[in-house]
């Protein structure tokens, strides 16, 4: 693969002397896209023509944050102009996407959509659901892990259920935010064996994580990528991840499902706009998607960040994410979780 889409014939000015903005017609070809309307809104004419913002409904430091800015910087060999992440973290990923859905439809604000679209407007907790939005592409999926301070007294999964069970409503489990994904897998394996935890949200996974390295929770329930760095210096421990297959980078860590648990859950990442985005512009920005997955610097930036790639385009991913919805709908019905 070349090292940047639009070769040096590709690089055309619009026809038009003095302009300087990129044209149209070489942009859509350069990226592929096929069959579009020879007519576009005049505010899309030449989209984009300023830097994009990706919003990031999490903190700075967590995976969504870290996935964000590694699509950034690789998606800057296919646009003209940049995404700029923009971190609005609060209320379980509620502010940052409503932020992106109260904006214009006009392609220049993206979500770094996150799987707790399927799950906070279930609880409750969010006036809009997956629907409100138009995929554009998933890039990622992890699995949920639970993971302690290296000096805890458990070091299997086991012996830290058994402790939680032993004394219900003590042990302190955190996690991304309520209504999170996290939240809602501590509360399917609580469902599993039996167990009750206490707990704790956070405004993200990061701060999540300092919580746990501080010690003031006793357990974690985020993603492998979100505690790695700690996990492989030494400073915590991962006793099992919810997933079907061992993670290669933690392959010492057993899964759920070896222990006797079928449990299997965790959270994916990826790109939406506003429902009444104008297709032709949904299309750049899935041409883009498409071009910075395939590129292998996107690929190795995720590896050592551990964070898993799995990419959808637009259509596949909508239907994960109603799959999702329905998944987390019944679940919620049945334990009867209240937030």
């Amino acid at each position: 693969m070349t090292s940047k889409l639009f070769p040096n014939e590709a690089l055309a000015f619009d026809e038009q002397p003095g302009r300087g903005t990129w044209s149209r017609r070489r942009l859509i070809q350069s990226l592929g896209i096929a069959a579009l309307p020879l007519s576009w809104p005049s505010f899309a004419d030449e989209f984009p023509n300023k830097p994009i913002e990706l919003i990031v409904p999490a903190s700075a430091g967590g995976g969504t944050d870290a996935l964000a800015r590694v699509f950034a910087e690789v998606a800057k060999k296919y646009l003209p102009q940049p995404f700029v992440v923009n971190n609005k973290p609060g209320a379980s990923g509620v502010i940052g996407m409503n932020d992106v859905l109260n904006g214009r439809s006009d392609g220049y604000k993206v979500c770094m959509v996150i799987a707790e679209v399927t799950t906070l407007p279930n609880l409750g907790l969010a006036k809009f659901d997956y629907t409100n939005f138009q995929p554009v592409a998933r890039l990622n999926a992890d699995p949920a892990a639970i993971t302690v301070r290296a000096d805890a007294p458990w070091n299997t999964l086991e012996e830290f259920l058994d402790a939680a069970k032993a004394k219900p409503g003590e042990m302190k489990v955190g996690n991304a935010g309520s209504g999170s994904v996290y939240h809602l897998s501590a509360i399917g394996l609580e469902e599993k064996i039996g167990a009750k935890f206490n707990h704790v949200p956070y405004s993200g996974a990061a701060p999540a994580v300092v919580a746990l390295l501080g010690g003031h929770i006793d357990a974690l329930d985020v993603s492998p990528a979100e505690v790695g760095p700690h996990v492989l210096g030494g400073k915590l421990k991962m006793l099992g991840i919810m997933a079907d297959q061992r993670i290669p980078a933690f392959g010492n860590v057993p899964t759920f499902k070896e222990r006797k648990i079928d449990l299997a859950l965790g959270t994916w990442r990826g790109m939406a706009v506003p429902k009444a985005t104008p297709k032709p512009v949904v299309d750049v920005l899935r041409a883009v998607a498409r071009k910075t997955a395939e590129d292998s610097a996107l690929r190795q930036g995720l590896d050592k960040l551990n964070l898993g790639f799995a990419y959808l385009d637009a259509p596949e991913f909508e239907k994960a994410m109603q799959r999702d919805h329905e998944y987390f709908k019944q679940l919620i019905q049945k334990t009867g979780i209240k937030i």
